[in-house]
């Protein structure tokens, strides 16, 4: 999945002559927290609701007060921007751009195309928004998470049975983080299926793999078999424990 396919768009920007008392007031009506600047059409930092408070000294910024207002109100956006803000390429996937918000701890990014022009801005709540989709969470239905060994046709054969009781996969995730060698945890979100076949198939992947937990957003009720947490506490040395 790539970035232009979920981007915020057309950005809301400031420009690099407007006020702090400006970009205050378009940060709180369109509720976002990082704003573009540019100046001439082209892209030339980025400012942030956190770049507001230092500039202000105060962690809570009143209009109300006159004095404050006066001040801020003579500060230039480019006297307080990033004036080298990361930003990403239209054609970044969703997996790179999350990476560089997580590595530089920022909550979003510009989005540029190939002339390296602003066409759009990607947030967390973009990354939320594609995970909520990706996940299929709005199906409801019900969610996976078994290990299996790291073969051919093993996520196949867990589909194949899923399918057997009229079960429809709408997503299909996989990490081998923290797992052993050889083996990975795959997470199979799938709808369309009564409560009768639910049971059923929680059972029969339950005497025949190794099932983590099944979460049913139908009737909202979750079993736990094996967490992570007990698996390190299982492994542990004994004085760790």
């Amino acid at each position: 999945m790539l970035v232009i396919n979920w981007m915020s768009k057309p950005p809301i920007t400031v420009d690099a002559n407007a006020t702090l008392q400006d970009v205050i007031q378009l940060l709180r009506k369109h509720e976002i927290h990082m704003l573009p600047v540019v100046e001439n059409g082209q892209l030339v930092g980025i400012v942030t609701d956190r770049d507001v408070k230092q500039a202000s000294a105060s962690d809570v910024v009143s209009l109300e007060n006159h004095d404050l207002v006066k001040s801020i109100s003579r500060i230039k956006v480019k006297a307080i921007m990033n004036k080298r803000p990361v930003t990403v390429p239209y054609n970044y996937t969703l997996e790179e751009t999350a990476m560089l918000l997580f590595v530089h701890s920022i909550s979003g990014v510009p989005v540029v195309n190939q002339a390296d022009e602003l066409i759009g801005v990607f947030t967390k709540n973009d990354l939320f928004r594609a995970l909520i989709s990706l996940t299929g969470i709005n199906k409801k239905g019900i969610q996976f998470a078994l290990r299996l060994k790291n073969q051919p046709g093993a996520i196949k054969e867990v589909t194949d049975i899923i399918r057997d009781y009229g079960g429809r996969i709408v997503s299909i995730l996989s990490s081998a983080d923290r797992v052993d060698d050889g083996h990975f945890n795959v997470y199979i979100h799938a709808y369309g299926l009564d409560l009768p076949s639910r049971h059923r198939l929680k059972e029969v992947i339950k005497d025949n793999y190794y099932f983590l937990y099944c979460v049913d957003h139908e009737d909202n009720t979750r079993e736990i078999y094996k967490t992570i947490y007990e698996e390190m506490q299982t492994n542990a040395p004994e004085g760790a424990r």
